[in-house]
C-alpha cells in the first residue's frame, strides 16, 4: 500500500510498505478513505518529537471502511464506514472506566519510555512516536486499529467524509478546549492561535455559552474564517496583546484564556520569545512557551487556562506567582475523544456544526509530502489539508 514515511527533519515521503495485518482479537483494519496532516503533525515534520524512527508511518486523523475485523471485535462489521480517534483505548482500565480514554493504562506498549520523560504513560497514539507506542499512523491507504470496539465510531448515512473526518481529533480538542472553561453564559475568552483546533474553540466557546471570543493569530486567512464565525481578532504582530484585551475588557481580563498554539509557537515579537527560539535551536529548550506565559497575563483574576496545545518536554519562565496570587485554574489534557465522539456526532447531525468549513485544500496521499511544507509554511491560504488515498493527483 501506499503511505506518508517520515524519513527526519522536514523529509515526509509517499512510499509502499507493507499492508497492515490483524495481530490482536480485538484488531480491525480499515481503508482509509480521508486523512487529514493535524498541526501535530508539523510538530514531528520539524524534528521536534523524540523517538521517532525512520519509515514511520505518519498521521492521526483518519476514518474509512472496515475491511477486516478480528475474532473478538464485536461491534464493528465489514463495510462499516467509522471515524477513528486519535487517542488509543482499552476501554477497561481504570482511567477508560472514568472517561479518561487518553490516560489508558493499557495501550501504549512503551509506557517505560514515557514513564521515563513524564513520570507516568499516556494512551498509545496513532503514528506520533514509539514513545507512545509506536503505532503506524493513518495517513496511508489502509490502517490496523487496535482495540477496534473501544474507539471507532459509526458514521450514519448522510453525512460526508468530510463533515466527520475532525472527529478524529480536532473538533473534540478544540471543543475541550471550551468545555474546560466551564462557561455559564456570558464569558469573554480569548484563544491563541486561529489554526484547525483554534477554529473549533471558537465555534464551540460560542456553542458553549460565551458571549464573546477573542481571537489571536496573524495570518490573514486564519483570521477571516474566526471573523466569519464572530471572533474579535488581535494581529499579534500589530497589536500588543495583553493591551488589547485590557482594552476589550475594561480592564479585568478575559474570564478563560485558550492555548491551541502549544510547543512551536510564532510569535513574533516579545523578548522572551527570541529568548525562546534560541534556545530551542541551541538545544538547551524543548519547547517555546511564550503563548503560555501571555496567556497567564491575560486572563482575569480567578479565571481561567484551558491548554490544548502540544507541550512535549519542560517550559521555563512560566509566571506562576501571578497564577497562584491570582488564583488562576489550569485545565489540560491530551484529548480523550471517545468521550466527546457521541455528543460531537450528534450536533454535526443536527446542524449546530459543519466541521468541514476549515478544509482549505484537498489532494492525494502523493501530494502529501508537498503539502506538508504548504501547511507548515502558511503558504496559498492553506488552513487544512484532507488527502484521499486512491485520488488521483492533480
Amino acid at each position: 500500500m501506499k503511505a506518508l514515511t517520515w524519513h527526519g527533519k522536514h523529509d515526509i515521503r509517499c512510499e509502499t510498505v507493507p499492508d497492515p495485518k490483524i495481530q490482536h482479537a480485538q484488531d480491525a483494519i480499515i481503508k482509509v478513505t480521508a486523512c487529514a496532516i493535524c498541526g501535530s503533525d508539523l510538530h514531528i515534520f520539524d524534528g521536534v518529537i523524540p523517538s521517532m524512527e525512520k519509515g514511520d508511518i505518519v498521521g492521526h486523523e483518519t476514518m474509512g471502511e472496515v475491511v477486516e475485523v478480528g475474532s473478538e471485535t464485536k461491534n464493528l462489521k465489514v463495510g462499516d464506514r467509522v471515524v477513528v480517534p486519535f487517542t488509543i483505548a482499552c476501554g477497561q482500565c481504570f482511567f477508560c472506566k472514568r472517561g479518561f480514554y487518553s490516560g489508558c493504562e493499557r495501550s501504549n506498549p512503551n509506557k517505560e519510555k514515557a514513564e521515563k520523560l513524564w513520570g507516568h504513560s499516556p494512551a498509545g497514539l496513532f503514528g506520533y512516536s514509539h514513545l507512545l507506542g509506536g503505532f503506524a499512523g493513518g495517513q496511508a491507504e489502509y490502517m490496523r486499529v487496535p482495540y477496534a470496539d473501544v474507539g471507532p465510531i459509526k458514521v450514519p448515512d448522510g453525512l460526508s467524509d468530510e463533515q466527520v473526518l475532525f472527529l478524529s481529533d480536532i473538533f473534540p480538542t478544540g471543543y475541550m478546549a471550551a468545555d474546560f472553561c466551564n462557561f455559564k453564559g456570558g464569558e469573554t475568552v480569548a484563544i491563541w492561535g486561529c489554526g484547525p483546533v483554534g477554529q473549533f474553540a471558537i465555534r464551540s466557546a460560542f456553542l458553549l455559552g460565551a458571549e464573546r471570543v477573542i481571537a489571536i493569530d496573524t495570518v490573514p486567512e486564519r483570521m477571516a474564517l474566526a471573523k466569519e464565525a464572530g471572533a474579535i481578532t488581535i494581529d499579534f504582530k500589530k497589536d500588543d496583546v495583553y493591551d488589547r484585551i485590557q482594552e476589550l475588557t475594561q480592564g479585568r481580563g478575559a474570564d478563560a484564556c485558550i492555548d491551541a498554539v502549544g510547543t512551536e509557537a510564532d510569535t513574533g515579537s516579545g523578548f522572551d520569545a527570541v529568548i525562546d527560539r534560541v534556545k530551542v535551536a541551541t538545544f538547551m529548550g524543548t519547547d517555546r512557551p511564550h503563548v503560555l506565559r501571555q496567556a497567564i497575563h491575560c486572563c482575569r483574576n480567578f479565571g481561567t487556562v484551558s491548554i490544548v496545545g502540544v507541550y512535549g518536554g519542560f517550559v521555563d519562565k512560566i509566571p506562576m506567582g501571578s497564577a497562584i496570587n491570582r488564583g488562576l485554574t489550569f485545565r489540560m489534557a491530551q484529548t480523550p475523544v471517545q468521550h466527546y465522539l457521541p455528543k460531537l456526532l450528534e450536533r454535526i447531525e443536527k446542524g449546530e456544526i459543519d466541521p468541514s468549513v476549515v478544509i482549505t485544500h484537498r489532494a492525494s496521499l502523493e501530494e502529501g509530502p508537498e503539502l506538508y511544507k504548504t501547511f507548515r509554511d502558511k503558504k496559498d491560504g492553506c488552513i487544512k489539508v484532507v488527502l484521499k488515498p486512491g485520488a488521483t493527483a492533480a
